[in-house]
């Protein structure tokens, strides 16, 4: 990581010591000099953090990892981020021909490709069914209660599911296996007009995920549809939308504007160069929930009331930040950083600090922050939010 202003990267033999100045002291130990090395802003604060914030951090690399014979999944919600009441998110890998069995939930599902290909299945209770090949930077949502499955395509896949809930757990969905289980084989020949016999080699247990072959075209795979094609597609894809170019980087919104289908859950994939910085800003509408794709970054949270505290974040890591709170996400490594903004919502909206003082009568902005002459002349040229 470089060396910023914020921090004095007081170190010792090579190690990262809590030394601000003339405060703190040494560390002798015991202690995990790794972690301390990813999170040098909380080892050492800046000055400026004060008063007491939640954690706003929560790594999938400390997550429980739910190995299966088709792949693995791994979860951070409220359990693992008290904060984080709004939403919740999943890591999952498909090997090749991996399924996520057929399945539903209680929340709505809003996904990113991280890796890889996949074929995901849908219907809704309208009786149109949708069947679509994606890729990296694709996008998909399942609304709450609508069937779906998901099957890693020739080199397998990884993604990031989302939710409209932080008390989720992808372990306690609706599987088709499970409940073939729960039902009594006479009910199940009732049903479906067969004989009892016909139900002897249902699985024994629930699937959840597991392998299969691989798929064949897409084409082979698509189901006559007696009522048309469906009018909302579930799929999107986010990485092919024109980003918006900004200085310092790019963004790409994607919410119930441009994608329909995702009425609970908004999304901003953002790009930060080197030396740039995501600018202060907050949102009006709902808390944020991160995910850190790519490079390295760190955020401070103003919390109003003389409270303000500073996380550092790598790729894996999830961040939060509750309502209305202001914050920015600086670059702190030498490649770009990547990441994705997510809030329980249909729409994208934040409230630029720039754009609101450049739009403010400039008397009454200078009567409160006494701001130098050039400051406030190049308050008067944003009048736009910037990156």
């Amino acid at each position: 990581m470089q060396k910023t202003s914020q921090q004095d990267n007081h170190q010792m033999n090579g190690v990262p010591q809590p030394i601000r100045g003339h405060e703190g002291g040494t560390d002798p130990g015991p202690r995990n000099v790794p972690l301390d090395r990813q999170n040098p802003d909380i080892l050492t604060p800046p000055s400026t953090d004060a008063g007491t914030i939640p954690n706003l951090k929560f790594s999938f690399s400390m997550a429980h990892n739910r190995l299966q014979p088709g792949g693995w999944a791994r979860e951070v919600t409220a359990r693992e981020l008290p904060i984080a009441t709004t939403l919740a998110g999943v890591n999952m890998r498909l090997n090749p021909g991996g399924v996520r069995e057929l399945h539903w939930h209680k929340e709505a599902e809003w996904a990113y490709m991280l890796y890889g290909r996949a074929r995901i299945t849908g219907i809704d209770p309208n009786g149109y069914n949708f069947v679509d090949d994606v890729g990296v930077g694709d996008l998909w949502n399942f609304p709450a209660g609508y069937p779906h499955s998901i099957q890693g395509l020739e080199e397998g896949c990884e993604f990031l599911l989302v939710f409209d809930n932080g008390t989720f757990s992808e372990n306690e969905t609706f599987l088709l296996s499970d409940w073939f289980l729960r039902t009594p084989k006479e009910v199940l020949a009732k049903n479906f007009g067969v004989e009892v016999e016909d139900f002897a080699s249902i699985p024994s247990h629930e699937l959840y995920i597991f392998q299969s072959p691989v798929p064949g075209p897409l084409a082979s795979d698509q189901v006559s549809d007696p009522v048309g094609p469906l009018p909302r597609p579930f799929s999107h894809h986010m990485l092919a939308q024109e980003p918006l170019r900004l200085k310092g980087g790019t963004v790409r919104i994607t919410d119930s504007t441009n994608f329909p289908a995702a009425s609970t859950i908004a999304a901003a994939f953002v790009e930060v160069e080197p030396g740039g910085m995501r600018e202060l800003h907050w949102h009006p509408n709902n808390d944020e929930w991160q995910y850190y794709i790519e490079g390295q970054g760190r955020m401070t949270v103003f919390a109003s009331t003389g409270k303000a505290r500073t996380f550092d974040y790598q790729a894996g890591d999830v961040g939060y930040v509750p309502f209305a709170m202001g914050h920015y996400i600086e670059n702190t490594g030498d490649t770009t950083l990547r990441f994705l903004e997510m809030f329980k919502s249909d729409h994208y909206a934040d409230v630029s600090l720039n754009q609101w003082l450049a739009l403010t009568p400039p008397e009454l902005v200078q009567a409160h922050l006494n701001l130098n002459p050039t400051v406030m002349a190049a308050l008067r040229k944003q009048k736009r939010p910037i990156v």
